[in-house]
């Protein structure tokens, strides 16, 4: 995994990327997150670790632009019981669950693009071992026994 980010967070709420040398918006942290990269802000005066909060202001500046993030249940217990209770739940649960479905899902994904490129082989396989059908060919001819199969009439003008 590449080297943390280290933020400072100033005063005037203006981030500064110790990398670059340079001052960032939220949306420019968001994007080095989405990047892989991990993210720590410290307070530029106190030296106090504000990474929770400049990600929370992420996550609810996205949530502004899309005009929701969690359910409004959910919401109305995160503040009915705050730090005391769900604290422990987001620490230890959420973040495992979350893990969780995204390796699921990958592995789902991989599975069934593995069945679709099984579904092609078979394809494949099924053209160079059934005997090719013309226009003319009914299904049970291929099945029916070679003294019984059926005399072939002459082409039929289907353009009409």
């Amino acid at each position: 995994m590449a080297q943390k980010v280290l933020l400072k967070k100033y005063a005037n709420r203006r981030l500064y990327d110790t990398e670059k040398s340079a001052y960032v918006t939220l949306g420019q942290v968001s994007d080095l997150i989405k990047d892989g990269r991990q993210v720590e802000a410290i307070d530029a005066k106190t030296q106090e670790d504000v990474t929770a909060f400049i990600l929370t202001q992420i996550i609810m500046e996205q949530a502004k632009n899309k005009n929701s993030l969690l359910p409004v249940p959910l919401l109305h217990l995160v503040i009915r019981y705050g730090q005391s209770v769900l604290s422990e739940f987001f620490e230890k649960y959420l973040e495992l669950t979350i893990k969780n479905y995204l390796s699921y899902r990958v592995a789902l994904d991989e599975q069934f693009r593995k069945w679709l490129d099984m579904g092609k082989d078979l394809s494949a396989f099924a053209q160079k071992t059934l005997p090719p059908l013309t226009q003319w060919d009914s299904f049970s001819d291929l099945f029916s026994s070679p003294e019984k199969k059926p005399v072939k009439g002459p082409p039929v003008d289907n353009k009409r």
